[in-house]
């Protein structure tokens, strides 16, 4: 049992010596793993970055592939892509002389993502992988009002569900972001409280700028803004907003224009689960499970939606 002092994710990593950090829905999800991958390599373990990617790494050269759908990017990788948040990150990574290697899986089923997953795992000897979600749709039971986004998200859970590594985890961190894609967070905090009762939650911290990993956090979310004016990322945007402490409607990008933001401290908080609960607790986690194609996934998602009775959303009455 953990101590009340101690974190109990960082606890569940201590006798790990090489990590995967890992963004599951794409785009710029790695970046909200940032300030836990950088506590890591401060403690001097191994740390790998990985991200589900929306960049199109299907034209990158034979050399770039470590395996089948999962591509090795440098910061001088593809450099006429404007959007490409694993370079982008490279870059940053380069520039803070950090390690300076992010891995892009290709946008696909959970067959070739697990392949994937597996090759990845086997060349470095992970023995931890920890998986992030900006935002917390990846919490999704599948039968809420409102999924979000889950494609990406679930693909990446069901096929970290099938390898077997002796820590398996996934952190959340966003609280908030995904009310703007439907999700009801009245639910969400239904579902940690489930997966608490289940043993499967294991607390929250938050990223704070007063610590060295929160500061470097808010340092590459600016320069990811910087190099990417035309798609900046909301939801890291929100998140390093919070965490230098503005709140309401902080309008950082014109992608935002006409909405109303809610920037607040909760979406500084990283809440962290064993990869396994979350798993079991996803009602259409087995439809998905022979897919070969994100589209296919899509499908079973949208075919479980017509069966399903759903929960009512619900209000968080403070």
């Amino acid at each position: 049992m953990t101590a009340l002092h101690a974190n109990p994710l960082f606890t569940r990593l201590e006798s790990a010596e090489s990590v995967l950090v890992a963004g599951a829905g794409g785009g710029f999800d790695i970046y909200a793993g940032l300030p836990v991958a950088l506590s890591l390599l401060h403690q001097g373990k191994r740390v790998q970055l990985a991200n589900l990617s929306f960049s199109a790494v299907e034209g990158l050269p034979l050399e770039s592939w470590l395996a089948p759908d999962v591509a090795v990017v440098t910061p001088d990788t593809a450099p006429h892509q404007a959007y490409f948040p694993e370079r982008t990150l490279a870059q940053w990574l380069a520039l803070h002389r950090y390690p300076s290697t992010v891995h892009a899986f290709g946008r696909v089923g959970v067959q070739p993502l697990r392949a994937a997953y597996r090759a990845l795992i086997e060349r470095y000897e992970i023995d931890a992988v920890v998986l992030v979600d900006g935002g917390t749709d990846i919490l999704m039971r599948g039968d809420e009002s409102g999924l979000g986004t889950p494609e990406e998200d679930l693909t990446s859970v069901a096929a970290l569900a099938g390898i077997d590594v002796p820590e398996r985890l996934i952190v959340s961190v966003g609280f908030g972001v995904d009310a703007y894609h439907g999700v009801s967070h009245g639910l969400v905090l239904e579902n940690i409280a489930a997966l608490e009762r289940d043993g499967a939650y294991l607390g929250a911290f938050s990223v704070s700028r007063s610590t060295r990993e929160g500061a470097l956090f808010v340092d590459a979310v600016a320069h990811a803004q910087e190099c990417t004016p035309d798609h900046p990322s909301i939801v890291n945007g929100s998140i390093a907003a919070a965490v230098q402490g503005s709140f309401g409607d902080v309008q950082f990008t014109s992608r935002t224009r006409g909405s109303e933001l809610f920037v607040n401290p909760l979406m500084s908080l990283c809440f962290a689960f064993e990869l396994e609960g979350v798993a079991r607790r996803c009602l259409y986690l087995d439809r998905i499970e022979d897919t070969h194609l994100i589209r296919q996934v899509s499908s079973a998602i949208e075919l479980f939606r017509e069966e399903v009775r759903t929960r009512a959303p619900r209000r968080i009455p403070h």
